[in-house]
């Protein structure tokens, strides 16, 4: 019984991380992205996730994607894309095919990747989870970003 009700606790906070990171604005329909960030000028962060079973995936949306500072600055600054690789939480044949092609085109080997893009979708930067928590990490895709419009 104790079991069960831990487990049954632990996979709902496993499920909140997918809800969290799609009502903070996050999109996961990439090709929709990529047109946003081609029209608004914005950088695309891509971070490719194990939401629901992925210990440094969670880690970094505890840490960093669900605190204000990163959340401010990608409002203003990036187009965030979820490529979700979860173990029990629904995703529809065409979001899986989608997210599988993507790791591929990415040749993404471990979660959580992180993949920055420019505007028109040139490839910047691979990264991950740093610690340092939000101003660090909000720091850290400031100098990616800057260092490319300088090429």
């Amino acid at each position: 019984m104790k079991k069960s009700f831990v487990a049954g606790l632990l996979a709902m906070m496993l499920f909140g991380f997918g809800i969290r990171a799609e009502a903070a604005g996050w999109q996961t329909d990439f090709a929709q992205a990529s047109k946003t960030a081609r029209q608004s000028g914005k950088y695309m962060l891509v971070d490719f996730s194990g939401s629901d079973w992925c210990g440094w995936c969670i880690k970094l949306e505890d840490e960093v994607f669900s605190k204000p500072q990163f959340k401010n600055y990608a409002k203003k600054s990036l187009v965030c894309v979820l490529v979700d690789f979860p173990q029990s939480k629904y995703q529809s044949n065409e979001q899986k095919e989608q997210n599988r092609k993507l790791s591929e085109r990415f040749a993404v080997e471990g979660y959580p990747t992180v993949i920055i893009l420019s505007p028109s979708g040139k490839y910047v930067a691979t990264t991950g989870y740093q610690d340092g928590g939000a101003v660090n990490y909000v720091n850290y895709l400031k100098q990616l970003i800057t260092k490319d419009k300088r090429k």
